[in-house]
């Protein structure tokens, strides 16, 4: 019978040198496995080692810069920790506490009657010198109070002006008519363009910083010192209400001085009449500043 109708074939058996090479095939392998295996332990016991030397008897501290100021975080070290110098005195186990930063605050105030040098020295920082050489430097807070409270009432307090007199004396062009001059009007720009050089914040800082002296000052005149801002939002709506008139305002001279022609001028306080000898340029500029102070403060 041929091979091709056998029906139970023999199966053929692996040579010995097929054995031999599986045989070293897994030898080789169970080789390589203890080796990598022998080498996870010594790396476990190094770890265990740097540990008990390094991080249990010398904790790594990490600082976090906060700018928040929160708690610093403490981090245990990886494989290879950063080396962290800690003063010997520094007490391991004692966590830091935020401290806010201190807040500079304003410096105190002196006396009233002591007041003039800090009150120059403010408003020099806001004012060029042509423009503090205006100013009557002498008991400063008083007189500026008491100016305030006439001007309120309509009044001009002579005696206690915050700013000197223009040298330049008031001057009327006689014709048919008698006007006033209107180069009398320049004597008062240099006072204009002191106030308008002040921003309206500059001047509400400037009125902050001084409320205590302010409110003692007008204390001394029988008043309760914290309704001054109301005697100065009066002050400031008299010389708001003054017309500005926009033709020459007739004159009538008597003896040395002057009155208006014209009843509804001559009816206007003395504070507004004082406003008129401004002209209306300087009327219109002091008005715009003025008004801006006004909305400032009642804000």
């Amino acid at each position: 019978m041929s091979e091709s109708g056998s029906e139970h074939p023999q199966k053929a058996k692996p040579s010995r040198s097929h054995l031999l090479l599986a045989a070293t095939v897994v030898v080789a392998l169970g080789i390589v496995l203890i080796f990598v295996l022998s080498k996870q332990d010594e790396t476990k016991q190094d770890n265990a080692k740097y540990a008990q030397d390094v991080v249990e008897q010398q904790p790594q501290y990490t600082e976090h810069i906060n700018t928040a100021q929160t708690k610093p975080v403490v981090q245990e070290p990886a494989e290879a920790p950063e080396t962290v110098e800690i003063p010997a005195s520094a007490n391991r186990n004692e966590i830091p506490i935020a401290v806010a930063p201190a807040t500079p605050s304003e410096p105190e105030l002196p006396s009233l009657d002591n007041s003039d040098e800090v009150v120059k020295q403010t408003v020099a920082e806001i004012m060029t010198e042509k423009a503090l050489a205006l100013i009557v430097s002498d008991d400063m807070v008083r007189r500026g109070v008491v100016f305030v409270e006439n001007l309120a009432k309509g009044q001009i307090a002579e005696k206690h002006m915050p700013v000197k007199k223009p040298q330049e004396p008031f001057m009327a062009l006689e014709d048919d008519i008698v006007i006033t001059d209107p180069n009398s009007f320049e004597r008062y720009t240099p006072y204009v363009d002191m106030l308008s050089s002040m921003s309206t914040a500059q001047i509400v800082r400037m009125l902050n910083k001084f409320q205590p002296l302010i409110a003692q000052a007008y204390e001394e005149i029988g008043y309760n010192g914290n309704d001054f801002n109301g005697t100065l939002d009066k002050a400031i709506s008299e010389l708001l209400s003054t017309p500005i008139p926009k033709n020459n305002v007739p004159l009538i001279k008597d003896s040395v001085t002057y009155r208006y022609a014209y009843p509804e001028w001559e009816q206007l306080s003395e504070a507004q009449k004082q406003f008129l000898r401004m002209g209306p340029e300087n009327m219109e500029r002091v008005k715009q500043r003025l008004s801006a102070l006004q909305k400032s403060l009642a804000q």
